[in-house]
C-alpha cells in the first residue's frame, strides 16, 4: 500500500478542514510539495468544482481548484511526484479539450499524471454551467470513449449524440506507456460498471470500507470489465464525510490513533483491496505541527506498510 499526500488548504471542507490551513498560500504549498517529495510521498490529489451554491457553502465551502490546472502547476514544481485529480469532473468540460489539456500535462510531466474522473453531485454546479445534470451519466461514458479515441488513435474518429469528430490530428498524445491511468469516483452502479469498462482504478466515497472487497467483486464480474483495474483509494478520514459533504462519526477517521492502530487499520483496508490511503490528522494548530505530523507519518507509517 501507499499513501498519498494532502496538501493543506486545497477545499474548505467542514468535515476536515482545520482552521490553521485557511492560512496557507500558493507559496506555501508550492514549498510543501517539493518537501514531501524529498520525504517520499509519491502522489498528490486535487479536488474540484467550479462553483458552490450558497446553500452548499457551510459544509462544502467554496474554496477550490480547476483540477487540471492545479496538477500542471504542481507537476512543474516537482521532479517525481505523480499529480491525480480528486475528482476531475467530466461532464462538466469539453471532452477534446480535456483531452488535450491531461495529453499535454502528461507529455510535459514525462509520464506523472493519473486522472480520476467522476460524474458529480451537485446539481445546481450543472445548472450554473449549462450543462443537464439528468445526462450526466451517458455523456461521461460518451466523453471517456472520445478521450480514449483521442489519446490512442492515429487517426481520430468518434459519432456521439454529445461529441463527434472525424478527420484531424490529434497530439502530442500521453506519453505513459499503456496511457494515462484512469481512475473513477462514485459509488452507484453505473459508475462502478464505468470503473469496470475503462478504469485503472476506483475511488469509493459513500462506500462503507467493509463492502469495498464486495463491490470490486461486483465491477471485476461484469460481463464488460476490461480487465485493468489494480489501484484502489480510501484515506482513512473518508469515513467523516456523508452525502452532501455532511459530517459523520467515523471510528476510522479519527486522528488519535496509536502508531500500532493506524498500521493495523491501513493493513485492515489492504484486505479489502486498497491499494492508496492516507492517514487521518489529529488536531492541529499551525502548519508546523502538521509538517510534523506528516514528517513522522513518512518517517514510522510508510515503510511499515509498503509490502501491504
Amino acid at each position: 500500500m501507499k499513501l498519498g499526500f494532502a496538501l493543506p488548504h486545497m477545499m474548505n471542507l467542514k468535515a476536515l478542514t482545520q482552521p490553521w490551513e485557511l492560512e496557507i498560500k500558493g507559496t506555501h504549498q508550492t514549498e510543501l510539495i517539493k518537501w514531501a517529495e524529498t520525504l517520499g510521498y509519491e502522489m498528490a490529489q486535487v479536488p474540484e468544482h467550479h462553483i458552490i451554491p450558497n446553500e452548499h457553502v457551510e459544509l462544502s465551502g467554496s474554496f477550490y481548484f480547476n483540477a487540471i490546472t492545479a496538477m500542471a502547476y504542481l507537476a512543474g514544481a516537482t521532479e517525481k511526484m505523480r499529480v491525480n485529480s480528486s475528482i476531475q469532473l467530466l461532464p462538466l468540460q469539453d471532452p477534446i479539450v480535456t483531452a488535450k489539456s491531461l495529453s499535454t500535462l502528461d507529455w510535459l510531466s514525462d509520464g506523472r499524471l493519473t486522472i480520476n474522473f467522476g460524474i458529480g453531485w451537485l446539481k445546481e454546479e450543472f445548472d450554473v454551467l449549462g450543462i443537464p445534470f439528468n445526462r450526466r451519466g451517458a455523456m461521461a461514458e460518451e466523453y471517456i470513449q472520445a478521450i480514449l479515441e483521442l489519446w490512442n488513435s492515429d487517426n481520430p474518429e468518434f459519432e456521439g449524440e454529445f461529441v463527434s469528430f472525424k478527420d484531424i490530428a490529434f497530439d502530442p498524445k500521453p506519453v505513459q506507456k499503456g496511457g494515462i491511468p484512469i481512475w473513477f469516483g462514485g459509488d452507484a452502479k453505473a459508475a462502478l460498471k464505468r470503473a469496470g469498462r475503462y478504469g485503472n482504478g476506483w475511488m469509493p466515497f459513500l462506500t462503507k470500507p467493509e463492502k469495498i472487497k464486495e463491490r470490486l467483486d461486483f465491477i471485476r464480474s461484469q460481463p464488460d470489465y476490461g480487465g485493468k483495474l489494480k489501484d484502489v483509494s480510501y484515506a482513512m478520514s473518508t469515513g467523516s464525510i456523508g452525502e452532501g459533504h455532511v459530517v459523520q462519526e467515523s471510528e476510522m477517521a479519527t486522528g488519535q490513533k496509536s502508531k500500532q492502530e493506524i498500521i493495523d487499520t491501513l493493513g485492515w483496508l489492504a484486505e479489502q483491496g486498497v491499494t492508496w490511503s492516507g492517514v487521518s490528522g489529529p488536531n492541529l494548530n499551525s502548519l508546523q505541527e502538521w509538517k510534523d505530523h506528516t514528517q513522522w507519518v513518512a518517517e514510522e507509517i510508510v515503510p511499515a506498510i509498503a509490502k501491504l
